[in-house]
């Protein structure tokens, strides 16, 4: 046999093993009544599929919280990519494109679409959910946000895939749907996966009674054409695009700032622009409220109240104040636009950074759960846990002279000025956080100038009323983030105290100049920048302490990195807070919380908190008292507790765990696990600065994070035992075999039922700022059946 006819029949032989071939047509009979989208279908999508398909993280861009998602269908393009080196075509839903056409020509293809004859149906929803009742059992790791997953767009690409991997229809490693749910779902596609009526589909966008009575209000003083109004509105519009909005009536509706080319009283027509500060493009435009009737997830959840207060305390701040140069209308030049302290320099700086405080939960909240914040690329940015303080207004250099600003604007620029596709070459040579250096050095040398004997404890704000936040705990949970009010945990390795100039730029840098679908040069150039930024926080908390006491801190928290290149600069003034310890930090932390904040805020340290001079506790011998259990989790908490340090998997950092109490209501406590870095720096691994032996664990009363890593399900006299063995843990099959124990495994048949008893609490506990937890993140490790 000649060589060329070897070759001929090897390609044969590959061509013909190559072949893709679809699943058989699944035999389905069409329901005698129509399957009820709302009622029936909806709930069903919610509990099971929109945990995982419903933000940009959605896998293959599956969003199925809304109709218009399902209808839309999936995609091969993936938002996250860090090696993106061109801008990608935004894919926002309810954006980018408003019928299934338009989605068909940015390739979106259709799950729901069936080919087969009669009695039969091929759409690849069905047939994922079907391989699934007929291959129930989880088996291996499941990565849902992998790069390699493959998006099959139609039955031979699907069937191919399933043959590859047979255990991985949908629910994706998670138990299948009962039967008749499979039922309902198999009827709805069969009848052609219709959507709301008109009639529902106008009562779920409609805006009625005090809603609308506010809707309107609002809406008329964004749209005051006085040109006060008019610079204020583009300045509130900047900072709320993300929000979930309430009125605080009583409704339970959520609604979107947008842009529309219409105005109020004609239907929306959004002008689709990447960021808020986007040239609109069309003149006039309108700012309108959106309802939204997607299903609320807590990953995007975030609240922001437009009532009657807001509205007065909104004209008390930037209305009726005389502003710094008489008002006057600002372009939409892109360089300016990205420049908030040029763009909005005639705003009293007083008043800006106030809105800023009067909603820091919020406005950090934005950075930390926002698009940014997925993935090492954005987080790998800060530690696991610290806390968040800001500057009292009145002792703001930066607010009481805001000549220092305008002074100092070129180097108040941010790379989200070069727009989303900066160049990778470019950004490496990074000139942005070379003047953010240049910006901090001269405020610290201002401040050591205006302000010879430092600053004391009233330079902290300390809040104003009960709902202020003058105290923020962050924790970092690997690649999510969560915010909260307080602080929470135990005394954290760093504090920041943020000002406005600081304040202002994070929520530029990292929210509304931020482009999820941006070049990797962008995002590069954002995550060096966020470094400068870290810094600044950090250092501006040091210069409360003595002096002799600054230098060595910053050194602990950057152990392994060139000093020189942390370009720290501490200002030369010394500090008028009277310190009577050897632990500087948490002497002033301790006086901030328990003398200084404004009692009505309710903040205050909680059971994981260690004072000084105190130890963490042994495990109690016994467990007779509400004392004993708190002591056995601080016991736990401690730093290089066995269970901790084993389990370096970093697809665990958060798990809610559920005790119950006979004849009382059960608790939920998460279990936050805290990973020791020796420095934030490390731009592509931060696998090099970690060091178990230091990690340590919060125990939170209620519910921390958006995204579970895992379930605890276990009876409160089980928690003694469950205790002793996070405290000697070995790694043994003993112990694994004991943890399986309190575990829920995501493969475990009874995984719905503790993952509603979960998400139902959540609901009850928070009802205005919790949403569905996505667990695209749970413990990969599927055991069960292997």
């Amino acid at each position: 046999m000649s060589k060329w006819l070897l070759l001929s029949c090897l390609l044969v032989v590959f061509i013909g093993g190559c072949a893709q071939k679809a699943p058989p047509p699944i035999p389905v009979s069409i329901p005698s009544h129509r399957v009820d989208y709302l009622q029936e279908v909806k709930p069903i999508l919610d509990r099971r599929c929109v945990v995982c398909h419903s933000c940009y993280n959605s896998p293959c861009q599956l969003k199925l919280s809304s109709f218009e998602g399902a209808d839309r269908g999936a995609s091969k393009k993936a938002i996250y990519q860090s090696s993106r080196l061109r801008t990608m075509d935004p894919s926002r839903l309810f954006i980018d494109a408003q019928t299934t056409e338009q989605w068909r020509e940015k390739e979106f293809f259709s799950v729901t679409e069936n080919n087969a004859a009669d009695g039969f149906n091929d759409a690849l929803m069905l047939q994922l959910l079907n391989h699934k009742m007929e291959n129930p059992k989880s088996t291996g790791s499941y990565f849902s946000e992998a790069d390699d997953l493959t998006c099959s767009k139609d039955g031979a690409e699907l069937g191919s895939y399933l043959q590859k991997h047979p255990n991985r229809g949908m629910p994706f490693g998670f138990p299948p749907l009962k039967k008749e749910e499979y039922s309902t779902i198999a009827g709805w596609i069969a009848q052609g996966s219709h959507g709301p009526t008109t009639a529902e589909q106008k009562v779920l966008t409609a805006i009625d009674g005090q809603d609308k009575q506010l809707a309107e209000q609002w809406e008329t003083f964004f749209n005051n054409a006085t040109l006060k109004h008019v610079v204020t509105a583009r300045y509130l519009y900047e900072h709320l695009f993300l929000a979930h909005i309430t009125f605080k009536t009583g409704s339970g509706a959520f609604y979107e700032l947008v842009r529309s080319r219409t105005p109020s009283g004609q239907p929306v027509d959004v002008i689709p622009t990447v960021r808020p500060y986007d040239d609109p493009g069309t003149a006039p435009f309108y700012y309108r409220f959106r309802r939204i009737h997607s299903t609320i997830v807590h990953k995007t959840h975030m609240v922001f109240p437009l009532d009657g207060e807001q509205y007065a305390r909104v004209n008390t701040l930037f209305i009726e104040p005389k502003w710094l140069q008489e008002p006057h209308g600002v372009s939409y030049d892109p360089v300016l636009s990205a420049n908030p302290f040029a763009a909005f320099e005639q705003i009293p700086p007083r008043s800006r950074y106030q809105f800023l405080l009067d909603n820091a939960n919020y406005i950090i909240m934005t950075f930390i759960r926002g698009p940014v914040c997925k993935g090492q690329v954005a987080l790998n940015v800060v530690n696991d846990h610290f806390w968040v303080m800001f500057l009292d207004p009145d002792h703001d250099l930066t607010v009481r002279h805001p000549g220092f600003l305008k002074l100092h604007s070129d180097n108040l620029t941010m790379p989200i000025e070069e727009g989303s596709d900066y160049g990778l070459f470019k950004a490496l040579f990074d000139r942005y956080s070379q003047g953010a250096v240049r910006f901090y050095q001269a405020r610290q040398d201002f401040y050591a100038s205006y302000l010879y004997q430092g600053q004391g404890m009233d330079s902290i704000w300390k809040g104003n009323r009960a709902a202020d936040t003058p105290l923020l705990t962050v924790f970092r949970h690997f690649d999510s983030a969560s915010v909260h009010k307080g602080v929470l945990g135990g005394l954290p390795r760093t504090a920041w105290v943020m000002d406005f100039p600081l304040l202002e730029r994070i929520y530029y840098s990292l929210v509304a100049g931020f482009d999820v679908y941006g070049t990797a040069g962008h995002q590069l150039a954002i995550r060096l920048y966020m470094d400068r930024l870290r810094i600044e926080g950090e250092s501006y908390f040091l210069d409360f302490l003595p002096q002799p006491e600054r230098e060595e801190l910053m050194r602990q928290w950057y152990t392994g990195v060139s000093f020189d290149a942390v370009n720290y600069h501490p200002a030369g003034m010394g500090t008028t807070v009277e310190y009577t310890t050897d632990n500087p930090q948490r002497e002033f932390i301790e006086h901030v919380v328990e003398n200084h904040v404004l009692p009505e805020t309710g903040i205050g340290f909680d059971n994981n908190y260690i004072k000084a001079g105190e130890k963490y506790p042994p495990l109690p011998e016994k467990y007779t008292t509400i004392e004993d259990y708190l002591r056995g989790f601080q016991a736990v908490s401690a730093p290089g507790t066995a269970f901790f340090r084993f389990v370096q998997d970093q697809n665990v950092n958060v798990a809610h765990m559920r005790i119950r109490i006979p004849d009382e209501e059960d608790a939920v406590v998460s279990i936050v696990i805290n990973r020791w870095h020796d420095n934030v720096t490390f731009l592509f691994s931060d696998k090099l600065t970690l060091n178990p032996e230091k990690d340590q664990a919060d125990f939170i009363s209620g519910f921390v994070g958006s995204y579970p890593n895992n379930y605890i399900d276990l009876n409160v006299e089980e928690l003694p035992e469950f205790l002793s063995l996070l405290a000697h843990f070995d790694g043994s099959k003993e112990d694994i075999q004991k943890m399986e124990k309190f575990s829920v495994n995501r493969a475990d048949d009874n995984f719905w039922e503790v993952y509603d008893w979960f998400q139902e609490r959540f609901i009850l506990d928070k009802p205005d700022t919790a949403g569905l937890f996505d667990l695209n993140r749970y413990y990969h490790e599927a055991r069960k059946g292997e």
